[in-house]
């Protein structure tokens, strides 16, 4: 379990997923949506949003349906390069660790590394996913009874 890795598809963030972003978070900020003001800043072009960025990829690792694995959050969440109108985004998720529940003995953790990384193979946002699992040995035992 440890190791064992997935790696994405590619996807296209489109000015459509940043205005939508936009229009659902109420994030109007410039950087994302002024290509006129943007043209004059650093970056010389629009940035889409992080938290798009990060709903994507995660989106992106979504595949078969676990129903004993919940999504419990998120740690060092790190937007580590700006994604583009027009990149292509690919999502590595690899376990790194499981340890129990404090409190709960049926119950356990999971992290995954989440890398993201852009057409040129830049790393543009790192976060580990912390899924909420039912322990093997708890399941083994329930089946049993």
């Amino acid at each position: 379990m440890i190791g064992e890795r997935r790696v994405t598809t590619g996807r296209t963030i489109t000015e459509a997923d940043v205005v939508m972003h936009a229009g659902q978070t109420g994030d109007w900020y410039p950087h994302h949506v002024d290509a006129e003001w943007c043209a004059t800043q650093p970056f010389g072009r629009r940035v889409a949003h992080g938290t798009l960025v990060l709903s994507a990829a995660i989106g992106m690792t979504a595949g078969d349906i676990n129903p004993l694995a919940f999504s419990y959050g998120y740690d060092k969440v790190r937007f580590v390069r700006p994604v583009y109108i027009g990149d292509t985004i690919t999502v590595t998720a690899e376990i790194t660790g499981t340890r129990p529940h404090p409190r709960r003995e049926d119950a356990g953790f999971v992290d995954e590394q989440v890398t993201v990384v852009n057409q040129h193979g830049d790393v543009v946002l790192s976060a580990v996913h912390i899924y909420l699992v039912e322990r093997r040995a708890a399941r083994d035992a329930a089946a049993q009874a």
